[in-house]
């Protein structure tokens, strides 16, 4: 979940270091650093708690630490407290191995022992000096050169890492290795660059490696070699990415959220019309054939956090219109309780940048028992991505608030576009009925960007309850689903307690927690379950609870029993999550700002989770 850059060519390596790093702060953002080798050949090494901005200020924005060659972290703690001994980068004992390191090295403390009985001595509670240190032995053991040394020690080492290190005798060359961690390399004109994502480097090198697992990588100016784990030479095709470098700038926004909040209806759209033509569904792309879903007996969908609520949403949608049976599972649970699994089932593994660690781990779990895997990322080339058999790509562009608002909502509509095209070949609906949901869906961009016209009202509404202590959701079916996620918006950016619950279950103890004032957001977006939640919400009100009523248009009978009420237009009843989560992210969003607090960069969180 840290961010790693590295750049090697002829220009000042410190400010494009600091560039590289503000792209990837949302990946962890307690300590930073960078390592520059200056023109003595001297490799400086500068770091700082906090803020990526406490670091740039030490060093000038760049302007004091001269050099051409350097590699630069940014992190979120694992091992050992956010300071700035922890933080990266790390220099080995005899001081001849600078590296930095996203992922949990998981036997550091095995390697840290057998070390120490080497005579070294560590200053961090890091597990990326243990594996600095680990390299630096085999270098000075065996004499056989950095790649000699890097593969030696990633034999040993169990766990996911992406590392980079600089040699001290080994001026104008940098090197990076890989597992189950993301990092990619850009190259141009003399000029190399490393990072664990690619909004750090897309202006500068629209050209990249994906370095695969266990691969190691020689970088110089413009060039870049490839190693695997046996050290033999590894051929590779340069990239091109297409990525809007502007779409990772905030925009005049004020924070990344609230841009990636109005981006939703493009990225609806956008993703949409990736699988829609001429009104019909397409997935040739993908590479699913209409006896391919014939032959699916049952679905599993493994995901992490939004991308799991997702999974609820989708689990719905699927059984309601295909009639197929659903399981949605949560990837950090999904390997380690030895699934029982029919072998003609289809797993979906659903992740936004398609290396989180669970979702990967479930995803081999998946192929090592021979079931066919589908991928929804929103991020080409991730590792997710490659491994899976078939790939639904999801058009959000880079997202870079912690947050998730656009990816979460175009996982909603490769949800939509599978149950929909299941339904068709499975012949559970018939051709009217497939034609009005293909045209329900492609309307919701355009009632997103209503909902997002009448914002105000919710930020009213939010500075009103921004000092909450408890909040709860309720709702039934997908009601219950939206719930969810809106309640984890709230709670991550704004540190605010709250659950969501199924409506009916509300009875079976919450209901104690109830007590006057306690905000309770009612969400009726489903007709046939309307009457029910307002039983529901009558019953808290009765307790002395503040009800928000979340519904559609024409519903204004709520009234009667919420005290306030938010509408969105009114859609076919299985796409409503893509309306209704709307204005619970602007909840969440609204509450954070009035209580003064970082949107982008919540206390805890980073966007990637790329450890266990």
């Amino acid at each position: 979940m840290c961010g790693i850059v590295g750049y090697i060519g002829n220009e000042q390596a410190a400010p494009i270091l600091l560039d590289g790093l503000s792209k990837l702060e949302y990946r962890g953002y307690d300590s930073a650093g960078i390592a520059v080798r200056d023109n003595d050949n001297e490799i400086k090494i500068v770091k700082a708690k906090g803020r990526l901005k406490v670091l740039s200020d030490k060093i000038n924005g760049g302007a004091s630490l001269k050099g051409t060659a350097g590699i630069g972290h940014t992190r979120w703690a694992t091992h050992g407290e956010p300071s700035e001994t922890n933080a990266h980068p790390h220099i080995s004992f005899h001081h001849t191995v600078v590296g930095v390191h996203n992922g949990i090295i998981e036997n550091f403390q095995e390697i840290k022992e057998k070390l120490l009985k080497n005579g070294y001595e560590f200053y961090s509670q890091t597990d990326t000096e243990i594996a600095v240190n680990l390299v630096d032995y085999y270098y000075q053991k065996y004499k056989l050169g950095p790649v000699d040394a890097i593969s030696r020690a990633m034999i040993r080492f169990r766990g996911s890492y992406a590392l980079e290190f600089m040699f001290q005798d080994h001026p104008g060359e940098l090197y990076a290795a890989r597992k189950d961690a993301p990092m990619i390399i850009g190259t141009a004109e003399g000029e190399s660059y490393i990072a664990s994502d690619v909004p750090a480097i897309l202006k500068y090198a629209r050209k990249v490696y994906y370095i695969d697992n266990e691969e190691i990588a020689k970088i110089t100016p413009g060039k870049a070699e490839f190693f695997n784990i046996d050290q033999e030479p590894v051929e590779k095709e340069l990239v091109e990415i297409h990525m809007d470098a502007q779409a990772a700038e905030k925009g005049g926004f004020e924070h990344f959220m609230m841009k990636e909040i109005h981006e939703q209806p493009k990225a609806v759209s956008d993703t949409i019309h990736s699988v829609v033509k001429n009104g019909a569904l397409d997935f040739s792309a993908i590479g699913l054939s209409d006896d391919d879903l014939r032959r699916v007996s049952q679905i599993y969908i493994v995901a992490c956090g939004s991308a799991y609520h997702v999974g609820v949403v989708s689990q719905y949608v699927l059984e309601g219109l295909a009639r197929i049976p659903v399981r949605v599972e949560l990837a950090s649970e999904f390997r380690y309780r030895n699934p029982i699994l029919d072998p003609d089932g289809l797993v979906i593994i659903i992740s936004q940048s398609g290396e989180t660690a669970d979702s990967l781990a479930a995803l081999r779990e998946a192929k090592k028992r021979g079931l066919r895997t589908l991928a929804i990322v929103n991020v080409v080339g991730s590792s997710i991505a490659r491994e899976a058999d078939h790939v639904f790509y999801t058009l959000a562009g880079p997202e870079i608030a912690v947050a998730t608002t656009k990816a979460y909502s175009t996982q909603l509509i490769a949800g939509y576009a599978l149950a929909i095209e299941f339904a068709r070949v499975r012949g559970q609906i018939d051709s009217l009925r497939y034609a009005e949901l293909i045209s329900a869906m492609e309307a919701l961009p355009e009632q997103i960007s209503k909902i997002l016209e009448d914002k105000e009202r919710i930020q009213w509404f939010a500075s009103k309850y921004a000092n909450a202590q408890d909040v709860f959701f309720i709702g039934r079916g997908i009601d219950y689903a939206i719930g969810l996620e809106g309640s984890l918006k709230l709670k991550e950016i704004s540190y605010i307690h709250s659950e969501a619950y199924a409506a009916g279950e509300l009875k079976h103890g919450t209901i104690s927690l109830i007590e006057k004032g306690t905000l309770v957001v009612g969400i009726l977006t489903q007709p046939e379950l309307f009457e029910k939640t307002v039983s529901n919400m009558v019953e808290v009100k009765s307790r002395g609870g503040y009800l928000m009523g979340l519904t559609t248009d024409g519903n204004y009978n709520i009234e009667d029993t919420a005290d306030f009420t938010v509408y969105v237009p009114s859609t076919d009843p299985y796409f409503a999550t893509s309306l209704a989560v709307v204005p619970l992210q602007l909840l969440a969003y609204y509450v954070s700002v009035a209580k003064g607090l970082d949107v982008d960069k919540p206390r805890n969180l980073a966007k990637s989770v790329t450890v266990e």
